[in-house]
């Protein structure tokens, strides 16, 4: 009996401890996430959650975080955090301007107040001069590399070792002969 009342009392401790927060939200599924626009450096972004995303009119809170400032609405930060009003399809659509000198990563996370669900995407931002010369076809470097692949190297670096070990084996047999 005693036993019985321990592990039901370990069961009910188990499901207290578990967090309530983390089970409740859903995730926006990436299939309904699309980004248009920009992702140069000093230009704007829209990331389209779309419909089904979020509860009908719910309020969704959007953060983007990156390497650099940029801009939901008027305030430039490095993590800025902004309320939109979901569609009565759910959908939401935020407007993101990148700072004119971003580059690298920046994790844009929206959630749901209503609902919990939660969508994330990245943006990878090109610096804008390195988009400008992409799109002139200039600013390419020269190739002044070898051709030579990574399984030639592994096959010369093994038989350098194979080699280095058949000397070990003859040095140590040549020794063994001499003793004898």
């Amino acid at each position: 009996m005693k036993k019985l009342i321990a592990a039901v009392v370990l069961a009910g401790a188990a499901l207290i401890a578990t967090p309530a927060a983390a089970n409740a939200a859903g995730y926006v599924p990436t299939s309904n996430v699309s980004v248009s626009g920009s992702t140069v450096a000093g230009g704007t972004t829209v990331i389209n959650f779309g419909p089904g995303s979020f509860v009908g009119n719910e309020t969704v809170n959007v953060s983007v975080t990156g390497a650099g400032a940029v801009t939901l609405g008027a305030l430039p930060t490095t993590t800025v955090t902004r309320a939109y009003t979901a569609s009565a399809s759910g959908a939401v659509s935020p407007r993101v301007t990148l700072p004119a000198g971003a580059s690298g990563t920046y994790s844009l996370t929206a959630t749901g107040a209503t609902s919990g669900n939660v969508g994330t995407t990245a943006l990878t931002v090109r610096p804008a001069d390195a988009a400008a010369a992409a799109a002139s076809g200039n600013g390419t470097l020269a190739f002044t590399g070898g051709t030579i692949s990574a399984l030639a190297l592994w096959v010369g670096g093994g038989a350098v070792v194979l080699g280095g070990g058949l000397l070990v084996v003859r040095s140590s047999v040549r020794r063994q002969r001499e003793t004898v």
